[in-house]
């Protein structure tokens, strides 16, 4: 039987049923159930998904655990009628015989196809024999049945007397049992979670970012972590999301729903600050200034929770005071809520509370502090308001709903505050069922103070923030004041301040990739040797005997010894058969086929007059040390190793020896092909868009290019993606949202380009070749302009005309970024609304990249947001911060000109990504990025090979974790610790060093010099100009004395400053502890 009702649980709340009417006259919560004759449930067709829940159908759930429309429950004193159609009758007979003392009767209604039975009339007559009938008389039902039975009863002589029992029903279910009290728990940790680790952080994100996103669409995207879609494109519950929450291990995601559509709020809503649960979320974009509203409540097996959070940016002191009231009246109201204790009591305590704490707030209070809540969302006989006499029970389950509504700002712009959680009354308080995401520091955004004050800290320019702040704390001596004593003390503080926060930040964040890596990995699992895919294959070459080529000879000879070797002389010939990439070897006196794949190569060697040729098999134990990248399926086997063949003919081996090796080149060449094309996907068909023009834009070349001549073409948006559309009209490429995982827009203001990038989830075909990065660009020349008053040009020159044309270049260019920055934000939309979840478009920062060598030439790297870029030039970078488990800072010696960046990835088995040659005046560029977007780093003096290394981690991440993890790499310490040292005693370093330089790093360096010395300029006074360490005064010092080299020096140019007299007497200065430039040459 498909469906299995809980008798033991029927059983019991029946019998709590018959108890409380029994009791009826002495109990005010039963009271309406006194001289009740019988309890009438009528439950029609079911409502639909904008109706709120009846209460009958709660009744049903509580009962049996389910739904049963169009069905009708007759309660009498010795028995319960139930009327259903015949399917249901069959699943409701199972508690025939489970009511205990009370019998049951099942009166099951004729099938469409049979004649009308009787049913309907006894449950009617049974009905009719009763004089008052409880039922809940405010529901009104629609249906086949609910019609019928509603013309009875209009027809009816003798007509029963109706009375209100909602109340009771109420009363029934108020009081949770343990499995209610269990899937309640259940409900409020899944609410818990996706408050903690979905809408919190998104909320952040939007506002951080300012993102263009309306109130509905987030409400979607909330309600989409349950999954979305029907069909082949439904997708599940977002793993990423639930997996966080504690205790969520076994969830049947068939019974988890939302109790109702979430709600957004904030400034711009055009339904304004209300607090009510049935208000829709409006088609505004979210104001990212001001008050935001969210609530949402989460169903398990029909039993409810729910939260409502208030989120401030840039709160104002009253804010801030009024939403501190409101979380000292929960904490209050939790130890004043407990067994016996009137609803009206709570909602007084609460409004004397708020009037103790500031009386102008008494008029602004909620008119009520919450209701009860189980199956029904809003039992509306527990609302906790001045007028509900009820007292709470034990194991009750309330929402606690606190708020102010109607507040003026000192702009004159309302809003409103409300703080809501799930709780369970106690004997002696109550308790939050519902966690997190509660306290002010969660809650209250300061964006526009903490981004001013971080603005002078990240640039950290010392002797030009000196000057423009004014002079430090001075000290003096008499009358005089001591400057540079004074200004190269507060640099030192700055800067060993700014570094003491950058190395206990890493320290935090080495300690979390640890903690995270021994959760994320269990002792003996997880390791997988980085041999995903490998396994042993087995190659069918032919079928049978009879499936061989006619070409081959097919011996069956029983002879001699003598007259065998004869015929194996005149019969046997070596034959290649490329159709089934075999090559067929006489053995014995049998055509023995060998499939490509099984050979190594073939060589021929000349002895004498004969040929030998000399075929190689693939058998285990070859590579002598090295990899191992053929599996077999038992290595201790006998395999041939190779086979020799003799032969007068060298012309026939010479071909054979080239068809084998021909076909072997091609049999590789498919597999390499083969493994590039794995990750390739299948996309679906784009949709278009009907009834209206797509978006468009005109005049975009795509990257990479299509096979023909180049041209420009149009991309349009689509309704679930984009297409490129090439003039030429048969070529076009499709791109769906789905498959973007991030978007990009790099404007023309220092490029000759402006880009929309497209980097994807899975790569997919372009022309012959898989592409993970798909770009449109526009050219930002001249061609792409239309101009006039070319002739004015003709009779004007000089420095007027040059201003005009580099005024019109920077009108072009911003125009351009305009326009393609606005298409961009189009995709973005599109690709949102089709989603569900919100692509950003993310926009690189040019102050912050920095030069290296991530392939095989120099390109200049841009952080984003979300990841690190290049997308000037193929081939494209885009890597993902979120991805990257730790940076390695390689080659970081004060002698090295340039330092080297590893990225290491949490994919153990994705190789690390090396960017090379970064130089080594911008490491603390590189180093606050790092440290800004949360990446744990290390640094070393040498490069590591980093081969064996993550061979290692992958073969067991758990011992790798239990034995310390990344802590083999060291933290980011070490090198300031050395700069901390050396810069006490600097003139007696250098000399030291610089020999150490001329000895150690001439080998490390020889590749470097030549394409060093071409970016090698300016003076020693030059490179000091960044230094943090050093003040203005030394700087002219040594200014003074290069000059005074120079003079000495005469005409001979940069190259005297190098010589062997010169290089002992040399004062090297220092920018962070690192050599200012590179060590020559002896």
């Amino acid at each position: 039987m498909l469906v299995e009702l809980n008798k033991p649980l029927f059983k019991s709340r029946v019998q709590r049923i018959y108890d409380s009417w029994e009791s009826a006259k002495n109990d005010d919560d039963y009271s309406s159930l006194a001289e009740m004759d019988a309890i009438l449930l009528v439950a029609g067709d079911p409502a639909s998904e904008d109706e709120p829940m009846r209460k009958g159908t709660c009744l049903q759930q509580w009962l049996l655990g389910y739904e049963f429309p169009s069905t009708l429950f007759l309660f009498q004193k010795d028995k319960i009628s139930i009327l259903c159609s015949a399917s249901k009758a069959k699943i409701l007979g199972q508690i025939e015989h489970s009511a205990g003392g009370v019998a049951i009767e099942i009166l099951a209604q004729a099938k469409g196809k049979d004649a009308p039975n009787d049913s309907l009339t006894k449950f009617f007559d049974a009905y009719a024999s009763k004089t008052r009938v409880g039922t809940l008389t405010k529901e009104t039902h629609t249906g086949k049945l609910a019609t019928e039975w509603e013309s009875l009863v209009t027809g009816s002589e003798n007509k029963s007397e109706l009375v209100d029992i909602s109340s009771a029903v109420s009363c029934f279910m108020a009081v949770k049992d343990a499995e209610e009290l269990k899937n309640t728990q259940t409900a409020a940790a899944l609410t818990s979670t996706l408050l903690k680790h979905h809408v919190l952080p998104r909320l952040e994100a939007i506002l951080d970012k300012e993102s263009k996103i309306t109130h509905d669409l987030l409400a979607a995207q909330i309600e989409a972590r349950l999954g979305s879609g029907e069909g082949p494109s439904a997708k599940g519950p977002d793993m990423k999301v639930w997996s966080k929450g504690k205790g969520l291990n076994d969830i049947d995601w068939q019974v988890v729903e939302f109790c109702y559509p979430p709600i957004i709020i904030s400034r711009s809503s055009k339904s304004g600050y209300d607090l009510r649960y049935t208000v829709i979320s409006s088609e505004d974009n979210i104001a990212h200034k001001g008050v935001l509203l969210v609530s949402f409540g989460l169903r398990y097996k029909s039993y409810c929770a729910n939260v409502g959070r208030t989120f401030i940016v840039d709160p104002n002191q009253d804010q801030e005071k009024q939403y501190g009231i409101l979380l000292a009246l929960q904490t209050e109201l939790l130890s004043f809520i407990k067994h016996d204790v009137p609803a009206r009591d709570v909602y007084q305590h609460a409004l004397s509370f708020v009037k103790g704490k500031d009386p102008d707030l008494e008029r602004h209070f909620v008119k009520n502090v919450g209701f009860g809540m189980g199956i029904e969302f809003r039992d509306s006989a527990y609302v906790l308001s001045a007028k509900n006499g009820r007292s709470l029970k034990t194991d009750m389950i309330l929402n606690l709903g606190l708020g102010f509504s109607d507040l003026v700002d000192s702009t004159g712009k309302k809003y409103s505050l409300h703080l809501v959680d799930t709780i369970r009354v106690g004997a002696d308080k109550s308790a939050l069922i519902t966690e997190g995401t509660r306290s002010a520091k969660d809650t209250l955004f300061f964006l526009t103070p903490e981004s001013e004050e971080e603005k002078p800290q990240k640039e950290r320019k010392l002797p030009t923030s000196s000057r423009a702040n004014g002079s430090p704390q001075k000290k003096t001596a008499g009358t005089k004041i001591l400057r540079n004593q004074t200004r190269r003390a507060v640099q030192d503080e700055v800067h060993t301040t700014a570094a003491a926060r950058l190395a206990e930040h890493q320290r935090e964040l080495h300690q979390r990739i640890q903690d995270e890596g021994m959760q994320r990995y269990v002792e003996d699992g997880g390791g997988s040797g980085g041999k995903e895919g490998k396994g042993w294959k087995k190659f069918q070459s032919y079928k049978g005997e009879g499936a061989l080529p006619n070409e081959v000879d097919k011996l069956r000879v029983s002879l001699s010894l003598w007259l065998l070797k004869l015929a194996l002389i005149a019969a046997c010939k070596i034959f290649v058969d490329r159709k089934a990439q075999t090559v067929i070897l006489p053995i014995h006196g049998s055509a023995v086929p060998f499939h490509i794949n099984t050979i190594k190569n073939a060589s021929k060697s000349d002895e004498g007059d004969s040929t030998v040729l000399r075929i190689n098999f693939q058998t285990p134990g070859q590579l002598a040390g090295k990899k191992e990248d053929t599996p077999f399926e038992d290595p201790d086997a006998t395999f041939i190793r190779s086979v020799s063949y003799r032969s007068p003919d060298g012309h026939r081996f010479d071909s054979i020896c080239k068809q084998i090796t021909d076909l072997k080149k091609e049999a590789n060449k498919r597999e390499q092909q083969k493994k590039e094309m794995a990750d390739v996907v299948e996309q679906g068909n784009l949709v278009e868009i009907k009834g209206r023009r797509p978006v468009k834009m005109p005049e975009a070349f795509v990257r990479p290019a299509l096979d023909g001549k180049r041209l420009p073409g149009e991309v349009e948006i689509h309704q679930n993606g984009v297409r490129y559309q090439s003039p030429l009209g048969s070529q076009k490429i499709d791109i769906l949202f789905s498959n973007i995982k991030h978007l990009f827009f790099q404007p023309c203001d220092h490029e000759l380009l402006a880009i929309v990038h497209l980097h994807l989830k899975s790569p997919i075909m372009i022309g012959k070749k898989k592409a993970f990065d798909v770009q449109f660009v526009r050219e930002a020349s001249d061609v792409q302009f239309d101009e006039t008053g070319n002739r004015k040009r003709k009779h004007r020159y000089g420095d007027e005309d040059e201003i005009e044309m580099e005024q019109q270049e920077r009108k072009r260019r911003a125009m351009l970024n305009k326009e393609i920055k606005a298409f961009a934000e189009k995709i973005a939309e599109a690709a949102s609304t089709s989603n569900g979840d919100t692509l950003e478009l993310d926009i690189p920062f040019r102050e912050l990249s920095f030069e290296g060598v991530p392939f095989r030439t120099s390109a200049r790297l841009q952080p984003t947001t979300e990841c690190l870029v290049h997308l000037t030039d193929p081939p494209f970078l885009v890597v993902t911060l979120a991805e990257i488990e730790i940076a390695s800072l390689e080659r970081v010696q004060y002698s090295l000109k340039q330092f080297d960046l590893v990225l290491i990835f949490k994919d153990f088995t994705k190789a690390p990504l090396h960017i090379n040659s970064i130089q080594s005046s911008q490491m603390d560029d590189v180093k606050n990025w790092l440290d800004s977007v949360d990446i744990p780093m290390s640094e070393g003096p040498v490069n590591l090979n980093w081969g064996p290394i993550m061979k290692h981690i992958n073969e067991s991440p758990y011992e790798f974790f239990q034995g310390g993890g990344w802590n083999f790499l060291g933290g980011p310490n070490g090198a300031e610790s050395d700069h901390s040292d050396g810069s006490e005693s600097e003139s007696e370093f250098e000399a030291d060093e610089e020999d150490l330089v001329e000895i150690e790093s001439s080998d490390e360096q020889s590749e470097f010099d030549d394409s060093d010395a071409g970016s090698e300029s300016g003076s020693d006074f030059g490179d000091d100009d960044e230094s943090e360490g050093e003040d203005w005064d030394e700087l002219e010092r040594k200014a003074a004395k290069s000059d005074l080299k120079r003079a000495e020096g005469g005409k001979k140019g940069r190259d005297s400053d190098d010589s062997d007299d010169d290089r002992g007497k040399k004062a090297k200065s220092k920018s962070n502890g690192k050599s200012s430039g590179k060590p020559k040459k002896r």
